[in-house]
Protein backbone atom coordinates (compact mmCIF):
# COMPACT_ATOMS: atom_id res chain seq x y z
CA UNK A 1 0.00 0.00 0.00
CA UNK A 2 1.53 3.37 -0.90
CA UNK A 3 2.25 5.81 1.40
CA UNK A 4 -0.86 8.39 2.99
CA UNK A 5 -1.23 11.53 0.82
CA UNK A 6 -2.71 14.80 2.26
CA UNK A 7 -6.03 15.96 -0.03
CA UNK A 8 -8.81 17.80 -0.21
CA UNK A 9 -11.89 15.45 0.02
CA UNK A 10 -15.06 16.49 -1.66
CA UNK A 11 -18.35 14.25 -1.00
CA UNK A 12 -21.62 14.68 -2.82
CA UNK A 13 -24.25 12.13 -2.00
CA UNK A 14 -27.51 12.15 -3.32
CA UNK A 15 -30.70 12.69 -0.92
CA UNK A 16 -33.45 9.83 -0.90
CA UNK A 17 -31.82 7.90 -3.78
CA UNK A 18 -32.91 4.82 -2.76
CA UNK A 19 -36.84 5.65 -2.82
CA UNK A 20 -36.10 5.95 -6.53
CA UNK A 21 -37.13 3.29 -9.35
CA UNK A 22 -33.83 1.89 -11.79
CA UNK A 23 -34.62 4.30 -14.49
CA UNK A 24 -34.81 7.52 -11.94
CA UNK A 25 -31.24 5.95 -9.90
CA UNK A 26 -29.85 5.79 -13.55
CA UNK A 27 -30.99 9.24 -14.76
CA UNK A 28 -29.91 10.88 -11.20
CA UNK A 29 -26.60 9.46 -11.38
CA UNK A 30 -25.98 10.99 -14.71
CA UNK A 31 -27.10 14.31 -13.40
CA UNK A 32 -24.65 13.88 -10.68
CA UNK A 33 -21.64 13.69 -12.64
CA UNK A 34 -22.45 16.50 -14.43
CA UNK A 35 -22.90 18.82 -11.55
CA UNK A 36 -19.67 17.11 -10.00
CA UNK A 37 -17.61 17.62 -13.52
CA UNK A 38 -18.77 21.24 -13.62
CA UNK A 39 -17.99 22.38 -10.00
CA UNK A 40 -14.91 20.94 -10.77
CA UNK A 41 -14.42 21.82 -14.37
CA UNK A 42 -11.26 24.00 -13.43
CA UNK A 43 -9.17 21.13 -11.66
CA UNK A 44 -7.20 19.00 -14.01
CA UNK A 45 -8.33 15.59 -14.52
CA UNK A 46 -4.43 14.45 -13.12
CA UNK A 47 -4.63 16.26 -9.84
CA UNK A 48 -7.87 14.35 -8.74
CA UNK A 49 -8.86 10.54 -8.17
CA UNK A 50 -12.69 9.82 -7.78
CA UNK A 51 -14.37 6.95 -6.25
CA UNK A 52 -17.87 6.03 -7.02
CA UNK A 53 -20.59 4.79 -4.98
CA UNK A 54 -23.94 4.49 -6.55
CA UNK A 55 -25.77 7.27 -4.58
CA UNK A 56 -22.44 9.44 -4.18
CA UNK A 57 -19.03 10.47 -5.60
CA UNK A 58 -16.16 10.85 -3.70
CA UNK A 59 -13.10 13.19 -4.94
CA UNK A 60 -9.79 13.24 -3.44
CA UNK A 61 -7.92 16.94 -4.95
CA UNK A 62 -4.38 17.70 -5.30
CA UNK A 63 -3.31 19.88 -2.42
CA UNK A 64 -1.91 22.38 -4.52
CA UNK A 65 -5.63 23.26 -5.56
CA UNK A 66 -6.83 26.42 -3.70
CA UNK A 67 -9.24 25.44 -1.16
CA UNK A 68 -10.68 29.19 -0.81
CA UNK A 69 -11.87 29.03 -4.35
CA UNK A 70 -13.22 25.02 -4.36
CA UNK A 71 -15.20 26.51 -1.23
CA UNK A 72 -16.58 30.00 -2.99
CA UNK A 73 -17.15 27.33 -5.97
CA UNK A 74 -19.65 25.00 -3.69
CA UNK A 75 -21.10 27.87 -2.22
CA UNK A 76 -22.23 29.47 -5.69
CA UNK A 77 -21.67 27.83 -8.94
CA UNK A 78 -22.52 24.24 -7.51
CA UNK A 79 -26.11 25.64 -6.29
CA UNK A 80 -26.50 27.33 -9.77
CA UNK A 81 -25.82 24.38 -11.37
CA UNK A 82 -28.51 22.43 -9.43
CA UNK A 83 -31.21 25.11 -9.71
CA UNK A 84 -30.32 24.60 -13.53
CA UNK A 85 -30.59 20.76 -13.53
CA UNK A 86 -33.97 20.79 -11.01
CA UNK A 87 -35.67 23.60 -13.22
CA UNK A 88 -36.13 21.40 -15.95
CA UNK A 89 -37.17 17.93 -14.23
CA UNK A 90 -40.99 17.38 -12.63
CA UNK A 91 -40.85 18.00 -8.98
CA UNK A 92 -40.78 14.25 -7.99
CA UNK A 93 -37.37 13.36 -10.16
CA UNK A 94 -35.72 16.55 -8.03
CA UNK A 95 -32.36 15.78 -7.90
CA UNK A 96 -30.99 17.41 -3.41
CA UNK A 97 -27.56 16.45 -2.36
CA UNK A 98 -25.98 16.60 0.98
CA UNK A 99 -22.14 17.81 0.40
CA UNK A 100 -18.94 17.72 2.62
CA UNK A 101 -15.41 19.51 2.27
CA UNK A 102 -13.02 18.02 4.46
CA UNK A 103 -9.26 17.13 4.39
CA UNK A 104 -6.66 14.50 5.43
CA UNK A 105 -4.37 12.08 4.74
CA UNK A 106 -5.44 8.68 2.52
CA UNK A 107 -3.83 5.68 1.12
CA UNK A 108 -4.73 3.80 -1.78
CA UNK A 109 -3.93 -0.02 -1.98
CA UNK A 110 -2.89 -2.26 -4.88
CA UNK A 111 -6.98 -2.96 -4.61
CA UNK A 112 -7.51 1.03 -5.70
CA UNK A 113 -8.98 0.43 -1.92
CA UNK A 114 -8.80 4.43 -0.42
CA UNK A 115 -7.84 4.10 3.34
CA UNK A 116 -7.75 6.46 6.06
CA UNK A 117 -9.32 7.73 9.56
CA UNK A 118 -9.50 11.25 7.73
CA UNK A 119 -11.51 9.50 5.02
CA UNK A 120 -13.73 8.04 7.57
CA UNK A 121 -14.50 11.17 9.44
CA UNK A 122 -15.53 12.84 6.41
CA UNK A 123 -18.52 9.86 5.36
CA UNK A 124 -19.39 9.96 9.19
CA UNK A 125 -20.19 13.58 8.56
CA UNK A 126 -21.81 12.97 5.25
CA UNK A 127 -24.63 10.72 7.09
CA UNK A 128 -24.80 12.63 9.98
CA UNK A 129 -28.08 13.60 10.88
CA UNK A 130 -27.23 17.18 11.18
CA UNK A 131 -26.34 17.60 7.75
CA UNK A 132 -29.54 14.80 6.75
CA UNK A 133 -31.93 17.45 8.72
CA UNK A 134 -30.79 20.80 7.55
CA UNK A 135 -31.65 19.21 4.00
CA UNK A 136 -35.07 18.23 5.21
CA UNK A 137 -35.97 21.41 6.08
CA UNK A 138 -34.57 23.54 3.67
CA UNK A 139 -36.12 24.77 0.19
CA UNK A 140 -32.58 24.62 -1.74
CA UNK A 141 -31.32 21.95 -3.67
CA UNK A 142 -28.29 21.47 -1.47
CA UNK A 143 -26.32 21.95 1.78
CA UNK A 144 -23.01 21.93 2.51
CA UNK A 145 -21.20 20.90 5.54
CA UNK A 146 -17.33 21.51 5.89
CA UNK A 147 -14.91 19.88 8.69
CA UNK A 148 -13.84 22.14 11.24
CA UNK A 149 -10.23 21.70 9.76
CA UNK A 150 -11.66 23.37 6.84
CA UNK A 151 -13.45 25.92 8.96
CA UNK A 152 -10.68 26.82 11.28
CA UNK A 153 -8.09 27.20 8.50
CA UNK A 154 -10.12 28.71 5.55
CA UNK A 155 -13.67 29.58 6.54
CA UNK A 156 -13.18 31.64 9.97
CA UNK A 157 -10.87 33.81 8.19
CA UNK A 158 -12.87 35.05 5.68
CA UNK A 159 -11.91 34.90 2.09
CA UNK A 160 -12.93 36.93 -0.76
CA UNK A 161 -16.83 35.13 -1.44
CA UNK A 162 -16.71 33.01 1.70
CA UNK A 163 -18.71 34.56 5.05
CA UNK A 164 -17.90 33.02 8.40
CA UNK A 165 -21.26 34.44 10.00
CA UNK A 166 -22.90 31.58 7.15
CA UNK A 167 -21.94 28.94 8.55
CA UNK A 168 -23.38 27.49 12.00
CA UNK A 169 -21.31 25.00 14.42
CA UNK A 170 -22.89 21.25 14.97
CA UNK A 171 -21.64 18.68 17.17
CA UNK A 172 -22.37 15.18 15.76
CA UNK A 173 -21.74 11.84 17.91
CA UNK A 174 -19.68 9.52 15.71
CA UNK A 175 -18.48 6.15 16.58
CA UNK A 176 -14.75 7.60 17.45
CA UNK A 177 -16.77 10.19 19.60
CA UNK A 178 -18.37 13.92 19.28
CA UNK A 179 -17.20 15.58 16.38
CA UNK A 180 -17.54 19.43 15.46
CA UNK A 181 -17.90 20.54 11.60
CA UNK A 182 -19.80 23.52 10.83
CA UNK A 183 -23.36 23.27 8.31
CA UNK A 184 -23.72 26.46 5.77
CA UNK A 185 -26.56 28.45 6.54
CA UNK A 186 -29.35 27.86 9.30
CA UNK A 187 -29.49 28.82 12.88
CA UNK A 188 -26.29 30.06 14.88
CA UNK A 189 -26.52 28.02 17.62
CA UNK A 190 -24.53 24.55 18.41
CA UNK A 191 -26.55 21.67 17.58
CA UNK A 192 -26.12 18.06 19.21
CA UNK A 193 -26.74 14.68 17.05
CA UNK A 194 -26.51 11.17 17.73
CA UNK A 195 -25.37 8.97 15.03
CA UNK A 196 -26.87 8.38 12.26
CA UNK A 197 -28.42 4.86 11.40
CA UNK A 198 -27.50 4.78 7.74
CA UNK A 199 -24.59 2.97 6.24
CA UNK A 200 -21.41 4.95 7.32
CA UNK A 201 -17.78 4.41 6.36
CA UNK A 202 -17.16 1.31 7.67
CA UNK A 203 -20.45 -0.33 6.51
CA UNK A 204 -20.40 -2.36 3.44
CA UNK A 205 -22.14 -0.80 0.21
CA UNK A 206 -24.47 -3.33 -1.67
CA UNK A 207 -24.99 -1.03 -4.41
CA UNK A 208 -23.11 -2.91 -7.09
CA UNK A 209 -20.98 -0.20 -7.90
CA UNK A 210 -18.64 0.43 -5.36
CA UNK A 211 -15.91 -2.15 -3.72
CA UNK A 212 -15.55 -2.51 0.37
CA UNK A 213 -12.66 -3.89 0.60
CA UNK A 214 -11.85 -4.84 4.66
CA UNK A 215 -12.02 -2.34 7.22
CA UNK A 216 -13.03 1.37 6.02
CA UNK A 217 -11.30 1.26 2.41
CA UNK A 218 -12.88 2.11 -0.89
CA UNK A 219 -12.37 0.71 -4.37
CA UNK A 220 -12.93 1.98 -7.47
CA UNK A 221 -16.06 0.05 -9.06
CA UNK A 222 -18.02 2.06 -11.76
CA UNK A 223 -16.08 5.50 -10.98
CA UNK A 224 -13.08 7.29 -12.88
CA UNK A 225 -9.78 6.93 -11.68
CA UNK A 226 -6.95 9.69 -12.90
CA UNK A 227 -3.51 8.36 -12.56
CA UNK A 228 -2.79 6.76 -8.97
CA UNK A 229 -2.02 9.72 -6.08
CA UNK A 230 0.85 10.50 -7.44
CA UNK A 231 -0.64 13.61 -8.82
CA UNK A 232 0.97 16.25 -10.76
CA UNK A 233 0.53 20.21 -11.24
CA UNK A 234 -2.43 21.34 -13.39
CA UNK A 235 -1.37 22.43 -16.69
CA UNK A 236 -3.75 25.32 -16.76
CA UNK A 237 -4.52 28.35 -13.46
CA UNK A 238 -6.80 27.57 -10.98
CA UNK A 239 -10.40 29.22 -11.12
CA UNK A 240 -10.47 33.09 -9.38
Amino acid sequence: MADPVFRTILLFDIEQFGSRDDVEQAFLRRVLYDVVDDTLADIDATIRLRADRGDSVMELIDAQVSVPTLLKTLLTETPALLHNKNRLLASSARMRLRIVLSSGYVAVDELDGWVGSDLNHAVRLLNADPLRDALKQSDADGVLCVSDGIYQGVVRHGPLGVRPDDFHRVTVETKEGPTVAWLHGGPGTDIDARPSTTASAAAPDTSGTHTHIGGDQYGVTGGTVHGGLHFGLPDRGERR
